[in-house]
């Protein structure tokens, strides 16, 4: 198997989809990180008219609308790129349908950690931006879910013997940066945002991920019916004692320049 093959294409696809419908439920989460991101605009003084957003469910278009920006949607899934508030196409970031300077503002929000080939994607990206357009990009980072995978992994042990990936792996902030290097673009910058999450019980985490999309596509996982046990032990190791789940999510915010 190729060792760049790390998630299901077809799943996250297949998961995307059918959050499609589900969007409102993450709503504020996705808007609210997807403010942060876009808050970067104000500080580079320019006038952006022409944008791809690519996996951005709903919550960047509209922001790049309200600045007058003309938006083209773009997701791995049809029904997510219908959604998503620009002109929609249907496309997977590691094979991109856009010609080379296509747009002066590329804005990936929350989308690239479920590629396979990241440093192919951020080359194809850095062609499709015009000369001195702007890349911005956010992912997860090394430590999102990571109390929960803990908690998966000891919880499966202790119920088969073994345990499967059930958490998607993320990079850290220095493979970031030495990517965006990598790609060629002018003037990378990797920053790290920690965004706390609360919620009253340690379910609506796990039905808050499938909502977004954020199920587990990776090759590596198993296609056996988990133990019936199994999530109610690992949410049980996270409950804390006020009964209030606090995730911290950890995001890369990656800007770059063309050239």
């Amino acid at each position: 198997m190729n060792d760049m093959l790390i998630f299901e294409r077809a799943a996250v696809r297949a998961h995307r989809d059918r959050a499609a419908n589900q969007l409102d439920r993450v709503r504020p989460v996705l808007d609210d990180l997807a403010a942060r991101v876009l808050d970067r605009l104000d500080d580079t003084g320019r006038k952006f008219a022409t944008a791809l957003d690519l996996g951005g469910r709903g919550a960047v278009a509209t922001l790049l609308a309200a600045r007058g920006v003309a938006v083209v949607s773009a997701d791995l899934s049809p029904r997510m790129a219908r959604q998503a508030g620009g002109f929609a196409v249907a496309a997977d970031a590691e094979f991109l349908p856009f010609g080379a300077a296509s747009f002066d503002l590329i804005v990936a929000h929350l989308s690239l950690h479920w590629v396979n080939d990241l440093p192919g994607a951020l080359i194809q990206l850095r062609r499709t931006l015009k000369p001195e357009g702007l890349f911005l990009a956010s992912l997860p980072l090394l430590g999102t879910l990571g109390d929960l995978r803990a908690a998966l992994i000891k919880a499966e042990e202790a119920l088969t013997g073994g345990a499967s990936p059930r958490v998607s792996p993320f990079p850290d902030l220095a493979d970031c940066a030495g990517l965006m290097q990598r790609a060629g673009f002018a003037l990378p910058v990797a920053e790290r945002e920690v965004i706390d999450v609360e919620y009253a019980e340690p379910l609506a985490l796990l039905r808050d991920l499938q909502a977004a999309g954020e199920t587990n596509a990776t090759i590596a996982r198993s296609r056996r019916i988990p133990p019936r046990a199994l999530f109610p032990a690992a949410l049980a190791a996270l409950a804390p004692d006020d009964g209030k789940l606090r995730v911290p999510l950890h995001m890369a915010v990656l800007t770059g320049w063309g050239s």
